[in-house]
């Protein structure tokens, strides 16, 4: 069964063209037909491979640092749809609303390589389930994959399918997953009935809006630095409970090395074999130990943004890519360096940039804040024992951690950067919690990469 959701603090992105209910909502739709029970039997469509759209470019414009001020998103979907994979043809979109939408690429998102191999995240009587998380241009995908056996020739003794949504919000995605679990049980049941699925579409529909003027061009993409400020209750179980406990537990003392990869704003991919739905929880991890919350801070980097699943459809925009976190089933990732400035294969973190490569060592001071984090992981795990009424979550913990790690750093090179001098001692550098040798080029990479105007005085140690 789907684990349960926990109270973690979120990556609040909203992102993607303006979504607006529709004008004129159809009146025969019912609106709630898809909450349960079994609709009537819709025309079987047969597969099909979809034509993609001739798309007009646009660019998303990245500000990291700034906090979008306003309400809950609004319970949008743009679309939704259904993959089959056919074993003569391969994965394919079988059906989808809107039906004039891009989905190119998605049946390979919905279906990760190598997910045939496998049986079971989430076992059930008859079929196995996993979730996979992933990036469709501007919006956030979610889809639910299953297969099962079946005595059919023509599908050679396994039925797979997926059936996935869109949303403009990788936050409002969890409250769908149990609609997507039923209904992807519901189509390797009875195929070809999508009854369910076109009136929940209705139901949920949000309507694109491009800007006056804009030519289609998409609107800033936001980061929340203050993982407090907008903790809505029904936001709060995006991902399984001891999602970061299990993040800590995996990595040990190397996610003191994600760390600052993250927060130079490398591109970050992790390999693993299917299933993926732990792995995108990781990316998740990953893009949290970069949050910075103070102002004027990133204005000249590119914000790190979570691509989570990506397959070998998504090469072309991962060339002009910047800065990500993704994740991917598929080793011959691991050959195309061009792609990526660290590769994480299992527990095993690598990059094949020379002047990155004293980033991989960990140091006196990174094993401090490792055992600092521990110490306040179990402080916490005692007062939830002896004190009924304090609940504190510990994914809470884990961001703060970092959070306020990343703020004391920051705030220490904006100060001296105010200053007469501009030096940076190494007084300044075990202040911020960095050792003074060890991160020497950890600093220097991070005054690079911020543009923050400062004189490195802490020796090389390779020099005499």
């Amino acid at each position: 069964m789907v684990e349960r959701g926990d109270e973690a603090p979120l990556l609040r992105w909203a992102e993607g063209p303006a979504v607006s209910p529709p004008l004129a909502p159809d009146p025969q739709a019912g609106g709630r037909g898809w909450g349960g029970g079994r609709g009537g039997r819709a025309a079987v469509e047969p597969p099909r491979r979809r034509e993609p759209e001739e798309l007009g470019p646009s660019q998303v414009l990245l500000q990291p640092g700034r906090l979008e001020l306003g309400d809950v998103e609004e319970d949008q979907v743009v679309a939704v749809f259904v993959v089959t994979f056919d074993p003569r043809s391969g994965n394919m979109v079988e059906w989808c609303l809107p039906q004039d939408i891009d989905l190119e690429g998605v049946e390979f998102k919905s279906m990760a390589s190598g997910s045939h191999k496998i049986q079971s995240d989430f076992i059930h009587a008859t079929h196995w389930v996993y979730f996979s998380y992933f990036r469709k241009g501007p919006f956030f995908g979610l889809a639910c994959f299953a297969n099962m056996p079946v005595e059919s020739e023509l599908e050679r003794g396994a039925r797979m399918k997926s059936v996935g949504i869109l949303s403009p919000s990788y936050t409002l995605l969890y409250r769908y997953m149990h609609f997507l679990e039923n209904q992807v049980r519901h189509q390797l049941e009875t195929p070809g009935h999508y009854s369910h699925l076109a009136a929940f579409y209705e139901d949920k529909k949000g309507v694109l809006c491009a800007s006056p003027g804009s030519g289609g061009s998409l609107p800033p993409v936001y980061w929340l630095p203050s993982i407090h400020r907008y903790m809505y209750p029904e936001m709060k179980i995006t991902h399984p409970a001891g999602c970061m406990s299990q993040f800590i537990k995996f990595f040990g003392e190397q996610i003191l090395i994600l760390w600052k990869f993250a927060l130079l704003r490398k591109r970050i991919l992790i390999f693993s074999p299917p299933p993926v739905g732990v792995v995108c929880y990781r990316v998740y991890c990953c893009c949290c130990l970069a949050n910075v919350s103070l102002p004027g801070i990133g204005g000249t980097v590119p914000e790190s943004k979570p691509f989570f699943y990506v397959n070998v459809a998504d090469i072309q925009s991962l060339e002009v890519e910047v800065s990500y976190v993704a994740c991917t089933t598929e080793k011959i990732f691991e050959e195309k360096r061009e792609l990526y400035d660290v590769y994480v294969d299992n527990q095993n973190v690598k990059t094949h940039h020379d002047h990155l490569q004293p980033l991989l060592k960990i140091n006196g001071a990174d094993r401090e804040k490792y055992r600092r984090l521990n110490e306040q992981r179990q402080m916490l795990l005692y007062s939830q024992e002896v004190e009924d009424d304090y609940n504190p979550c510990e994914e809470d913990l884990f961001v703060l951690f970092f959070l306020e790690q990343n703020n004391r750093i920051f705030q220490t090179l904006l100060e001296v950067s105010a200053s007469q001098d501009k030096t940076l001692t190494a007084e300044h550098a075990r202040g911020m919690g960095l050792d003074p040798q060890g991160d020497r080029s950890f600093l220097m990479d991070l005054l690079e990469a911020y543009g923050i105007d400062v004189m490195l005085v802490i020796d090389n140690p390779c020099c005499p």
